[in-house]
């Protein structure tokens, strides 16, 4: 059995209040954030100088009444006006609605009504939506604050009366109490505003840090989601290491190369789209022979502990900024061949395992305890188990521990069938293995029931289709009894992609068990519909 391996010691924190005022008071006059506005030009903050912004803000927030148990939305893109506001209000003891921005402006009022939000800050980019939103019955916010007007909020939280500023730092925040309310397409679909205390927050964060150590690092998931809380938002607080903010994802390859990160959290498809960048580049330039013999070669040394892959792939590396140890990537399936293909190079792939529903780490991969194909191991804050596996040993993976949601908002009958007496079922089906790794194997409202009552992960076939050299997405999908494969293409590259497509998904469908291969082939003219995450929306309750 292979050992949990953890990191570094640093004060565990019970609460995000508690957290602000630690990371402030370790962090002092390091820097802490990095970005640049639309014109490029460059702004940093240190700790210290956060924490005053902080301050400010939080005297401005009770001037308002805005205080312990308010209900606060944050509607807007990346910033760091988007990182100070949320731990302004976590020290206030506020519950927090992160709003996904991508949204329509119905689904934002619905919630928003749902939950008696009463205060939003939204973004400039999202002021038509809320001008909508303010003509939605049932919605209730009282007040509205545009993020354009930070300095403003700023100036006048430094004018007012010192109580204000006393009452914000008195304001009593316990673990226990409710620190926001994530909306999520849960484990089955429906919309579901997601509990989450102080406890299961800190409880998580706590573990995952142990569970990983870092540098600087650069940010570009979507601060709405809990994913960029564990790897960013709260983690540089614990580790008091600067973040680039990236606040534009069409830049996000010239601020890896610019700001040159020791690591950052991403998506399978932004591996994916690093991965297919230098495998292009390399057929593009003719050197994509010689990638693959330096590979078998770095792997030859690698077997007599030699490490060479820096030295031996540094023009790849130079193009991640030269300084990128590994990438932290969560959120769907990521294709094995890649993951072995960017550890081949020398920027392994630190996979990890987790749902909103868990605050959301469940599982990470040890940097030292490594295993291909794996989802990792389960942080120390949690178990998990495999529900009535089947004959390989595959079944509902569930999970029990301190960062475990309390339920979801208003809807008991929901939060009763997320659960197994203490036990949350994640809706994701997987196995672990004799040394406790765990293997996810696909999500079980993805499940193609086919006429002769097989079930089909549909993420077990995209894998091998995603091989073929022109395939840019694909999902599978059951019809009729049959199994779909739906492509998106690089027609650019690859001119006659459509016209090989069928001879080439029919040598897929060779190494496939007769009941999982493609039986109806179709493409589509533009990229796959995507949640913020960079996920495939595969249907329209997916989230």
């Amino acid at each position: 059995m292979l050992i949990r391996e953890y990191y570094d010691e640093f004060p565990p924190q019970s609460t995000l209040k508690e957290l602000v005022y630690s990371g402030a008071e370790r962090g002092g006059d390091n820097c802490q954030f990095i970005w640049e506005d639309e014109n490029e030009n460059q702004y940093e903050r240190t700790f210290r100088e956060v924490h005053e912004e902080e301050n400010k803000l939080g005297a401005f927030l009770q001037l308002h009444g805005i205080g312990k148990n308010s209900k606060v939305s944050i509607l807007g893109e990346n910033s760091y006006e988007w990182h100070v506001i949320y731990y302004s209000l976590a020290v206030d003891g506020c519950i927090i609605i992160p709003s996904d921005p991508r949204l329509p402006a119905n689904e934002i009022a619905w919630q928003y009504a749902e939950c008696g939000c009463e205060a939003v800050f939204y973004s400039e980019e999202n002021a038509e939506k809320v001008d909508i939103i303010k003509k939605t019955p049932g919605v209730a916010v009282k007040q509205w604050f545009a993020i354009k007007d930070y300095e403003k909020f700023l100036n006048e939280g430094e004018s007012a009366d010192e109580k204000y500023l006393k009452a914000y730092h008195d304001v009593p925040v316990a673990p226990e109490d409710l620190a926001c309310i994530c909306y999520t397409s849960g484990t089955t679909g429906k919309t579901k505003g997601v509990m989450l205390t102080h406890k299961s927050i800190m409880t998580d964060l706590n573990a995952s840090c142990h569970a990983l150590t870092g540098e600087n690092a650069i940010g570009f998931l979507p601060l709405n989601h809990t994913y960029a809380w564990a790897s960013g938002l709260f983690a540089s607080l614990v580790r008091l290491k600067w973040g680039y903010i990236c606040t534009n994802l069409r830049h996000v390859y010239n601020d890896i190369k610019k700001y040159k990160p020791y690591q950052f959290a991403a998506v399978p498809l932004i591996v994916e789209m690093i991965y297919n960048a230098i495998i292009s580049k390399a057929k593009r330039n003719g050197s994509y022979e010689k990638l693959m013999n330096g590979i078998k070669t770095s792997r030859n040394f690698m077997l007599s502990g030699i490490d060479m892959r820096r030295e031996m792939f540094s023009e790849i590396h130079e193009s991640l900024g030269g300084n990128l140890h590994y990438i932290i990537c969560s959120g769907a399936y990521l294709n094995p061949e890649i993951e072995e293909f960017m550890h081949d190079i020398g920027i392994p792939i630190i996979t990890g395992y987790g749902l909103t529903e868990c605050s959301p780490c469940v599982a990470i991969t040890r940097m030292y305890n490594y295993r291909m194909g794996s989802v990792g191991l389960p942080i120390e804050c949690c178990e998990v188990t495999v529900h009535e596996p089947d004959a390989n040993g595959i079944g509902e993976l569930y999970v029990k521990g301190d960062n475990i949601m309390i339920g979801y908002y208003n809807d008991p009958v929901s939060t009763a069938e997320a659960f197994d007496g203490e036990w949350l079922k994640t809706g994701d089906y997987g196995y672990i293995d004799k040394d406790g790794y765990i293997f996810f194997t696909g999500r079980k409202k993805n499940l193609i029931i086919l006429s002769n009552g097989k079930n089909v992960s549909p993420e077990e076939i995209e894998i091998h289709l995603q091989k073929i050299e022109y395939v840019k997405e694909v999902i599978c999908y059951g019809e009729n009894g049959r199994i779909v494969g739906e492509f998106y293409l690089d027609e650019e590259e690859y001119p006659d992609a459509k016209q090989r497509l069928k001879a080439d998904v029919a040598e897929v469908n060779k190494t496939l068990a007769d009941y999982k291969q493609v039986a109806i082939i179709r493409t589509r003219d533009e990229e796959f519909p995507k949640t913020t995450t960079m996920k495939i929306i595969r249907n329209k309750n997916q989230k």
